[in-house]
């Protein structure tokens, strides 16, 4: 049996940049308590892992319980100005790691508000992003997820701008922009890479959630099974997740070890581990040993 990690998977340079201000932030307070608002990422052992080093997760209304000078660590996926201005009122000090794509986003969402164009998100309403996003342009959008529901609400007769949460599914944001470029006049789509430059594309959905899909197809073509490692709470693992198995029905999604199923292993030669960009690659390697240790034979090479 062959138990291959995926080259291409683990942290993406926005979750590794968050990552590393968490880790600078514990070790020059050492004696002092580090928070961070909301799971620093959508991944149960690498919270573990950094709450060992004394990281402890709160919520925006335990700010104003917070003796002041404490710091405060916005992870990746942004905050609305709403939080910073509660931080600033009880002295708290803000320790921002949202991800560049994401404060890009919050800029551009800004920008068309304020020119009053109706803003259209592609997203999760109450996905964290989305919810800083909201925050920009005082809620003052519509989040949907899909055509439908975007034809029922979207008032087809404005102009309008749409955006996509940076971690959602491409085809499907495609989908959506094609529907609504049919039956809105003056349109601005905030899409990914400048695709259809006659409508001013910028990139608003992550290049290395997009970027990853031909490769993970491949990878996913290439195994027998595929287990595929991530946080349940993780919004691009479920769809990267979904990419891998439409290629290997025989893809199975855990989050932890522990849900190994020993015959899923039966026959089986090639064994391709992956995940989601919030899922460290420390852990793969542990996911690959267990593996090795569990369901191989002694006697088998690997």
């Amino acid at each position: 049996m062959h138990v291959t990690i995926d080259p291409r998977a683990g942290f993406c340079w926005g979750v590794v940049r968050t990552v590393q201000i968490a880790e600078e932030t514990l070790e020059a307070n050492p004696k002092g308590t580090v928070y961070v608002l909301g799971h620093i990422i959508h991944n149960p052992r690498e919270i573990e892992r950094l709450e060992a080093q004394g990281l402890r997760t709160i919520q925006r209304e335990d700010i104003s319980t917070l003796p002041p000078g404490s710091k405060v660590i916005v992870r990746a996926h942004g905050e609305p100005p709403e939080t910073y201005r509660l931080a600033r009122q009880h002295g708290v000090e803000i320790i921002d790691a949202t991800c560049p794509v994401v404060t890009k986003l919050q800029e551009r969402v800004r920008k068309f508000y304020d020119l009053g164009y109706q803003i259209v998100i592609f997203g999760k309403p109450t996905h964290a992003e989305v919810m800083g996003v909201r925050g920009v342009c005082n809620d003052e959008c519509i989040v949907v997820q899909g055509v439908e529901e975007a034809l029922e609400r979207v008032d087809l007769r404005r102009k309008t701008v749409l955006f996509s949460q940076t971690t959602m599914d491409r085809p499907a944001f495609l989908r959506l922009r094609d529907a609504l470029k049919e039956r809105i006049a003056e349109l601005v789509v905030e899409e990914m890479g400048a695709i259809a430059t006659e409508f001013h594309a910028k990139d608003t959905i992550c290049g290395q959630v997009a970027g990853r899909e031909n490769d993970l197809r491949q990878f996913a073509r290439e195994q027998d099974i595929v287990i595929f490692v991530a946080g349940r709470q993780s919004s691009n693992g479920k769809v990267l997740f979904e990419v891998a198995r439409s290629e290997n029905p025989r893809t199975y999604f855990i989050e932890d070890v522990s849900e190994l199923q020993a015959e899923w292993f039966d026959g089986v030669e090639r064994v391709g581990i992956t995940g989601a960009t919030s899922t460290p690659q420390w852990y793969m390697q542990y996911v690959r040993s267990v593996i090795l240790e569990r369901f191989v034979p002694a006697s088998v090479s690997q």
